[in-house]
């Protein structure tokens, strides 16, 4: 079946903006009394809930794994998703979600890495200015350049990284997982396994008061419901009908929203070196997931009336976390 292209980006686009809302309800439940950790717990336990309900009701077939698969299933739940989320979390805590949202997008500069050391994947010309800009983009947007005031502690900084480090192993843990099951199947598993790590850690029962407050199961319902499931179904049924590099691109509307909140919502100033690094990140993005020496072959081939496929890079640094 068929989708109109219309439709499909306009797919991708809200999914990656539902995304970018997730700032707003994480500060929200924090002016409740819950600890990043417990954020976590709330997300990925619903989240979870729910994916088993629509996929036991709609597609049962997606819940069927191979036991052998489940530590894998487990890695991604703990480390790609659990630990990503609670040190993108902190960092909105100590600092800003226009921060927050910066780290996160450094991790293609770690997936680059990873897969150079793991699989040997070359770190071509054009991979190494993507990240020199990635590095440059997310020194003005924290305002580390221009040197002078800074206000970010090395906790913040540190968080921030492990934050977009661990964002970056969710392609690279998921390798091996991707062959054999549907995006569905994985993110279920990945949630259910983080949330089995999550609840004895959390100590989400002493704040079981708050649950009495109307206000908490709003932003419980904003964060799982619109932040992650209708985010994470929307882009995905808008990425089967359009090519993955164009809904990287796309789902970059994921800062725009979140620099929007941020300064409209919590009235966080931004300065004009900060919007220089989100336009080098922007320009870093592209780099990632376009070939330069393919456009213009592309271009080339279209003058001459030779039919092409869209240009594009095909190495992690391309893939998108699904949450």
């Amino acid at each position: 079946m068929r989708m109109n292209h219309v439709i499909a980006y306009s797919m991708v686009i809200l999914g990656a903006a539902f995304w970018g809302l997730t700032g707003l309800f994480v500060q929200n439940l924090y002016a409740t009394g819950f600890t990043p950790w417990q954020v976590v717990t709330l997300r990925l336990t619903f989240s979870s809930l729910i994916l088993l309900v629509m996929l036991a009701i709609l597609a049962r077939s997606y819940l069927k794994i191979r036991l052998k698969d489940l530590p894998y299933f487990i890695a991604l739940g703990v480390f790609s998703i659990a630990f990503f989320n609670w040190f993108y979390f902190q960092v909105m805590d100590l600092a800003t979600l226009a921060v927050a949202v910066v780290f996160v997008y450094s991790s293609p500069v770690f997936a680059a890495i990873i897969a150079k050391v793991l699989f040997q994947e070359a770190l071509t010309k054009q991979k190494l200015v993507a990240i020199s800009l990635t590095i440059l983009g997310s020194a003005f947007a924290i305002e580390f350049l221009p040197l002078g005031d800074f206000a970010l502690t090395l906790q913040t900084i540190l968080f921030g990284l492990l934050a977009g480090f661990f964002c970056s192993t969710y392609s690279l843990l998921g390798k091996n997982v991707s062959r054999w099951y549907h995006p569905f199947t994985i993110t279920f598993y990945a949630m259910a396994g983080g949330t089995v790590f999550l609840i004895p850690t959390s100590g989400i029962w002493e704040n079981a008061s708050a649950f009495a407050n109307g206000d908490v199961w709003l932003n419980i319902l904003g964060i799982v419901v619109i932040s992650t499931v209708v985010a994470y179904l929307l882009y995905t049924t808008g990425l089967a009908y359009i090519e993955s590099s164009k809904a990287t691109i796309l789902s970059s509307v994921e800062i725009i929203v979140a620099i929007s909140v941020s300064v409209i919502v919590f009235n966080e100033a931004l300065t004009g070196y900060q919007l220089l690094g989100f336009g080098l990140l922007f320009i870093s993005l592209f780099l990632t997931v376009f070939s330069l020496k393919k456009l213009k072959r592309y271009k080339f081939r279209k003058m001459r009336g030779q039919k092409q496929h869209w240009p594009t890079e095909t190495h992690h640094m391309t893939e998108k976390p699904s949450w």
